[in-house]
């Protein structure tokens, strides 16, 4: 067989979705998918209703201008639709602005462990990605990301809260690391999670970005809209580097649907809220009770725990789905445990409680 010429893409890991059960399987008892930081509600009845007055026409390309739901965000955030980019899913809109920063030779910073689509999207563009380490503490080490910057440096991204430790960036912290930042580098403050994040000194994407010129918000639909489905997100920009991340964007990769269905849910913001404020509800619910457990968990700020098991994670997250709980393991490193149900909380809290007086949750700590 001739050999085809390619791109050597050895170097870019596979992405790993969350474990997932299979369709249409019964289970008894019932078993859970823990593991992609989804929203266990359905949609609301005015998004469904959305959708459904959108079906007669998915014959036509969709809006690339997306000119309703730009309106409606614009006038959320009080910016001008130049600086406002739609993507599908907040992923896709990362994949712009790494594209529209840096190439072959350039190299992207970030904490690690953070997002695990970060490495893979900068080697997909054909730049290096710079993982620094995260503090003992599992927060953005920003000393040492400054250290990490060189002449080669496009791109900074900061996770906030940090997917999977559920860490938060304080505005403090971030108004010292972006004086220190040089002011030709691209910062990107991924805010993914910010639905959930109660702490009150975090930094907020949107009020940075006003006062910064190099400064990028990405927020997603995917979590606290539980529009995970139909991938959309959006980035705020500086018009200039806007412009440049529609120059690589995807054409009509926000579909119909999913701009009808943000749209909706922009709408219905108090009925998503109350929805939100019960996962933060149980999220801290269950954390209290980890404690008490004497199981170690980092303060979230997402819809997930995060239980740093280092050496024991394998075996732990085994034990998880034993009992019907598919969780997210960082081999290694720890196990993120998305936020569903009362009644899948109620098992993490059970299966640790089992697992406390084995080895897979007491020899790490």
């Amino acid at each position: 067989m001739t050999r085809l010429r390619m791109r050597d893409l050895s170097a870019i890991p596979d992405y790993k979705p969350g474990k997932a059960t299979g369709p249409g399987t019964p289970h008894d008892p019932p078993v859970y998918k823990l593991s992609s930081n989804e929203n266990p509600y359905p949609p609301l009845p005015s998004v469904a209703r959305a959708l459904a007055d959108q079906l007669s026409a998915i014959n036509r390309y969709p809006e690339t201008a997306a000119a309703t739901l730009t309106s409606v965000v614009c006038e959320r955030f009080g910016v001008h639709p130049a600086n406002l980019v739609f993507g599908s899913g907040s992923v896709e809109v990362l994949s712009q602005l790494i594209r529209a920063t840096a190439g072959e030779g350039d190299e992207v910073v970030f904490a690690w462990r953070s997002f695990e689509a970060y490495p893979m999207l900068v080697l997909a563009a054909g730049a290096k990605p710079v993982m620094v380490p995260l503090t003992p503490d599992h927060e953005h080490d920003f000393d040492a990301m400054l250290a990490a910057i060189t002449d080669r440096t496009r791109l900074v991204i900061v996770c906030n809260p940090n997917n999977p430790t559920g860490t938060t960036v304080s505005q403090d912290r971030l108004d010292d690391f972006l004086a220190r930042v040089p002011s030709d580098i691209v910062v990107l403050v991924d805010e993914a999670y910010v639905h959930f994040n109660r702490r009150t000194d975090t930094a907020v994407g949107i009020e940075t970005m006003r006062t910064h010129d190099n400064v990028v918000v990405a927020h997603t639909f995917s979590k606290a809209y539980g529009l995970a489905g139909l991938r959309i997100g959006y980035a705020l920009a500086p018009a200039p580097v806007a412009t440049a991340m529609r120059k690589v964007a995807i054409p009509f990769g926000v579909t119909s649907l999913a701009q009808a269905a943000a749209v909706a849910s922009l709408r219905a913001e108090d009925e998503l809220t109350e929805r939100v404020e019960a996962l933060v509800a149980e999220r801290d619910r269950i954390a209290a009770g980890l404690g008490r457990l004497g199981v170690e968990v980092a303060e979230s700020g997402g819809n997930f725990l995060w239980l740093p098991l280092g050496d024991a994670t394998a075996a732990a997250a085994g034990a998880f789905e034993n009992h019907g709980l598919l969780v997210r393991p960082f081999d290694g490193d720890g196990i993120r445990i998305t936020i569903g149900e009362p009644a899948a909380n109620d098992r993490i809290l059970a299966v640790c409680a089992r697992l406390g007086a084995d080895a897979e949750l007491t020899a790490a700590r």
